[in-house]
């Protein structure tokens, strides 16, 4: 985790609680946490919740990888470096999102365990909910959707630092879900998801 180089700063409370929010907004927030390989359907899991959940009059959003990558992190690459600090950050972003209510899901591929383990800790530390989502598609599967046509890319040597190719994905060990989008629709995902999150108690009566 990064060490905080600033110095001559203090941390302000302020005067509304997690509570207080919680009760406006008739939900708590927390991070549901989309990890798998490109194309293996996070976005697509993560979009749909979303507006299933704001037609059910909940507040929701979805951090995603690409839109990510237009701004706030538009200054890192693909090297295990800049992997990590983009993962870092979305971890951040992430807990302040859980911490003002929203129910924010996060749609990224965050290949190394120990980056999304990161993210977990920080959640923890803050006692807000953290959902890991493993989208276990198949990398066969994948690489048929590919709507990028990254794998092709990658696979004909024109793109490097590819995930599942020449570089690792690590597969989390204990995951709250694990989903296969090659049998399971946006819509299946979605029922499973809404149905955690009532059992989990993110939702008020």
């Amino acid at each position: 985790m990064a060490d905080i180089k600033a110095t001559n700063i203090t941390w302000h409370e302020g005067h509304v609680t997690r509570e207080e929010r919680g009760g406006l907004l008739r939900q708590k927030g927390a991070t549901l946490w989309f990890t798998g390989l490109s194309a293996s359907g996070k976005s697509t899991f993560a979009f749909t919740l979303e507006h299933a959940l704001v037609q059910r009059g909940r507040l929701a959003y979805v951090l995603d990888g690409d839109n990510v990558r237009h701004g706030l992190n538009k200054n890192l690459g693909f090297s295990a470096v800049d992997r990590e600090e983009n993962i870092r950050r979305i971890g951040e972003v992430a807990k302040l999102f859980a911490d003002c209510g929203i129910i924010t899901m996060t749609s990224f591929i965050s290949p190394y365990r120990k980056d999304r383990d990161a993210a977990r800790a920080l959640h923890v530390e803050g006692k807000l909910p953290f959902v890991e989502i493993h989208v276990n598609t198949p990398i066969a599967t994948c690489e048929t959707r590919d709507p990028k046509g990254l794998y092709k890319k990658a696979r004909a040597g024109q793109l490097k630092n590819f995930t599942g190719i020449d570089d690792p994905y690590e597969e989390p060990l204990k995951p709250e879900l694990t989903i296969d989008a090659t049998n399971t629709s946006p819509q299946q995902a979605t029922v499973v998801l809404l149905e955690y999150l009532e059992k989990a108690g993110v939702f008020a009566t």
